[in-house]
């Protein structure tokens, strides 16, 4: 997971800007030097990971899967960390749903979001091939935490949390998790 960082921060802080055409850049390591990655690495609090990180190009953003029909393994701080992101927007859905959410919840929501994604990164040990799946859920996570955070002038707060909700629910469907309770995004 943490060879991958860059690329992963930089895609989530592209992606939320609206800027899909940066997924195919992402890819290559040599681009991983211009100032625009540079900026997008800066946007979350969770860079300083980047520095243990070793980037890699595969020339295309990996596809969810599973492991020849099953779940992938996952490790106890996956596991810890992903438990912590579903209570954390569990406990804010009624509020959210309410549109009783301010934006210091939010961002304090956020912050706990890029806290679990870092501990994710520093510590969470996988195949590579699971890593490749993981990394498309937490890119996914990490779009969806920008615009809670109101990064994305083009979207409500609260749709960010329902990219979370999704993220995790993409999680719970890729990864071994047993007693993982999901939030429930209701329309």
């Amino acid at each position: 997971m943490k060879r991958n960082f860059p690329r992963l921060l930089a895609a989530g802080a592209w992606i939320a800007a609206g800027s899909l055409a940066f997924a195919v850049q992402a890819a290559t390591p040599a681009q991983a030097t211009e100032p625009a990655h540079a900026d997008a690495h800066a946007a979350s609090s969770a860079a300083e990971a980047q520095e243990h990180s070793h980037a890699h190009g595969h020339g295309h953003e990996p596809a969810l899967k599973l492991d020849h029909g099953r779940k992938w393994a996952s490790d106890e701080a996956l596991r810890t960390s992903m438990a912590r992101i579903g209570s954390a927007v569990d406990a804010k859905l009624s509020a959210v749903h309410d549109g009783a959410m301010d934006a210091a919840q939010y961002d304090a929501l956020g912050r706990e979001i890029d806290a679990q994604v870092a501990n994710i990164v520093q510590n969470c040990k996988l195949e590579p091939a699971a890593d490749e799946v993981l990394h498309a859920i937490l890119a996914t996570m990490m779009q969806g935490n920008e615009t809670l955070q109101g990064r994305n002038p083009k979207a409500e707060r609260s749709a960010g949390v329902v990219q979370v909700v999704e993220a995790l629910g993409q999680y719970g469907d890729h990864f071994e998790h047993p007693g993982l309770v999901l939030p429930k995004v209701g329309h």
